[in-house]
C-alpha cells in the first residue's frame, strides 16, 4: 500500500517540529516523492547527517511502503 504525503509529512514534523516540508509526488503513484525539508535541527550538519535525520523520522519506511524518496535539505537562511 502507497504511503500518503501527509503521512510522510506528519513523520518528518513529529521528529523535526520546526521543519517546513514541501512533498511532491513524482509519478502520481503513492510510490515516489521528492521532498525540500528545512529545519534548524540542520544547522551545522553535513548533507548526508540532514538526509539521515529525515529518513530516521521515516521509521523504516523508506525502501518498503515508501519506495523513493529524493531529497533537498537546508537549515533557514538565518541558522
Amino acid at each position: 500500500m502507497p504511503m500518503e504525503a501527509s503521512e510522510i509529512e506528519r513523520m518528518i514534523k513529529e521528529a523535526l517540529p520546526d521543519a517546513q516540508i514541501e512533498i511532491t509526488d513524482l509519478a502520481g503513484d503513492g510510490d515516489h516523492y521528492s521532498a525540500k525539508v528545512i529545519s534548524s535541527e540542520f544547522a551545522g550538519k553535513s548533507r548526508v547527517q540532514q538526509h539521515q535525520m529525515v529518513y530516521g523520522a521515516l521509521k523504516g519506511n523508506m525502501g518498503g511502503v515508501l519506495h523513493a524518496l529524493a531529497l533537498e535539505t537546508s537549515a533557514p537562511k538565518d541558522a
